[in-house]
């Protein structure tokens, strides 16, 4: 602390590159501060910092962060309270530029492993990351200011959110235990045979279309009595709601009832939310991927041949490349790479769906004989894609009805509340014949597909564009259409593992899903500070093995 102080004081009125010589760590009274990179001017990007809180000081229970998702929780509700903390204290100290910020990660409504916040799992020591903007009267150094913040502003905060005894332990051990049962419903859902829960009285409406928050006095959701469960928490005890059974679901209902808000619950659903989220007890298999029509994006050498067949070009369908899909071909290689993934239920919206890959009704089928469409839609294809390779399917419809000829269990949404209609559905569709005629294709998919990724340079530029995609170098990844990446640090984190994959593999024949699966076990075992070269970055947030995948594949240029 007084080598800080003093250094400060010793660079006051100097140009602003003289803070460059305050990079190094320095121990205080509580925790040990580290700056890790000085921003170049007031202007430019602020500077990074890092805190670390060792184990016997922060003194929280080891059985907070000794299992993996007990520790995500813990890590997700210290990084809220610290991130608060800066808030309150940011611009605080003034000058030129950037002076003065004082900013960590904050976190939205679900739950994510973060390089902002992270707890060893056998010492219990606590890092937090987060970014300064070293204050500057015009380009020369404000030490009086930085020094303000570093020794006035900042520990506080620190000990406020760091130290066990310091802040509210029934709210935490209410997050933890909220983690445990999420956890719970998590595995039962796999003993019971469903792919997803929806609790009674979860609130599925949001704010706005921009906001994530629950609708102040949404509808609460009640679960129709046929498809009710009760599953058994450690903590709240017997939870009701709605299980969702493997097989094939179509969710009906007229237009504004709540059809695409329930789906897009589920999509969600795959990562765990905070208390008062609405959503808190809706649980999806985690391997769901949202499917849909991706228009202009590029397909690399992957197999599409179970949809699309037979092309007037005579173009090979089982490796198949464009730089510019149709609708019908990006739903169709969209669907493939996520059961390539790994996915074993695939959510779909007929609203974003390409119509010839759903559905072909009788009247085309009788005018254009199959031998002359290409296409094979996929109204043929997911009844066997549960029963020969146990892939689910979650279907919103509101206009076409040949998916109840299909569906094993039908759902209409009514003013925001469910209804099971099957037995009335299934009736309907006998006055509405449908031949769906078996070809003998066979639901087999490689999970050994070969990559060639570029070869790695020495300096590499990457610049995030929320949740739109990235760019890498002056390549632009667009990653808009994975609608299941939340959050912009998601996407930070799906760069930096291309990044590592190019550094360790570019220009190698690799297996994509084998990388994939070694990226992830990296990720699991060390964290997200493992795609770091230097300093881990502060603002990366986790992805899933789905999204790395479904990134690459859009990367990938013929």
């Amino acid at each position: 602390m007084k080598r800080l102080q003093t250094e400060l004081r010793s660079i006051d009125h100097k140009g602003y590159p003289a803070y460059k010589g305050l990079r190094g760590q320095y121990r205080f009274q509580k925790y040990e501060l580290s700056i890790d990179h000085v921003q170049g001017d007031p202007f430019a990007s602020p500077s990074d910092l890092s805190i670390c809180v060792r184990g016997t000081t922060a003194d929280f229970p080891a059985e907070y962060y000794q299992n993996k998702y007990r520790k995500t929780a813990l890590e997700d509700f210290l990084l809220r309270g610290f991130s608060a903390g800066l808030g309150k204290i940011s611009f605080q100290a003034r000058g030129s530029g950037k002076s003065g910020l004082v900013a960590a990660s904050c976190p939205g409504q679900e739950i994510l492993e973060r390089s902002a916040c992270q707890v060893n799992s056998s010492s219990g020591d606590i890092t937090f990351r987060f970014v300064v903007g070293f204050p500057a009267n015009g380009r020369s150094v404000r030490a009086g200011e930085l020094e303000k913040i570093l020794f006035k502003l900042l520990p506080p905060v620190v000990e406020r959110t760091g130290i066990y005894a310091n802040l509210n332990q029934k709210r935490l051990k209410e997050c933890i235990e909220l983690a445990d049962d999420q956890e719970a419903i998590r595995e039962q859902l796999k003993k019971r045979g469903l792919v997803a829960f929806v609790a009674n009285g979860s609130v599925l409406p949001r704010e706005s279309g921009v906001s994530q928050r629950p609708m102040k006095e949404g509808i609460a959701f009640v679960s129709p009595e046929s498809m009710e469960v009760e599953l058994m928490l450690p903590h709240r005890g017997a939870c009701r709601g709605m299980g969702i059974p493997k097989g094939v679901t179509l969710i009906v209902g007229g237009g504004y009832h709540g059809k695409s808000t329930l789906l897009q619950t589920l999509e969600r659903g795959v990562y765990p939310h905070i208390a008062g989220d609405g959503r808190e007890y809706v649980v999806t298999e985690s391997s769901a991927m949202k499917i849909r029509a991706e228009d202009g994006r590029s397909v690399c050498r992957e197999d599409i041949s179970l949809f699309i067949q037979n092309l007037p070009n005579g173009k090979d369908t089982s490796c198949f490349s464009t730089l510019d899909a149709s609708g019908s071909t990006s739903q169709a290689a969209n669907t493939v790479e996520a059961i390539e993934a790994g996915s074993s239920l695939l959510l779909i919206d007929e609203d974003t769906s390409a119509t010839n890959f759903m559905i072909r009704d009788e009247l085309m089928e009788k005018v254009i004989s199959a031998g002359e469409e290409p296409i094979v839609p996929f109204i043929k294809r997911v009844a066997p894609l549960y029963q020969e390779r146990g892939i689910s399917t979650i279907l919103v419809a509101g206009s076409c009805g040949a998916f109840f000829h299909v569906a094993d269990h039908v759902i209409q949404m009514e003013r925001y509340r469910p209804k099971e209609i099957t037995a009335q559905a299934k009736q309907a569709a006998e006055a509405y014949p449908l031949e769906l005629a078996a070809d003998g294709k066979r639901m087999d998919f490689a999970d050994s597909r070969q990559i060639v990724l570029p070869a790695a340079q020495e300096r590499t530029k990457i610049k995030v564009m929320g949740t739109d995609g990235f760019m890498y170098q002056k390549s632009q990844v667009d990653l808009r259409y994975l609608e299941q990446i939340t959050d912009s640090e998601q996407m930070m984190a799906l760069a930096r593992v291309l990044e590592y994959l190019i550094r360790r593999y570019g220009g190698k024949p690799v297996t994509l899903n084998a990388v994939t699966d070694e990226v992830m076990v990296l990720l699991h075992k060390r964290g997200l500070g493992t795609l770091c070269q230097g300093n881990v970055t502060a603002n990366m947030a986790m992805p899933r093995k789905m999204e790395i995948m479904g990134c690459i594949n859009r990367f990938l240029k013929e």
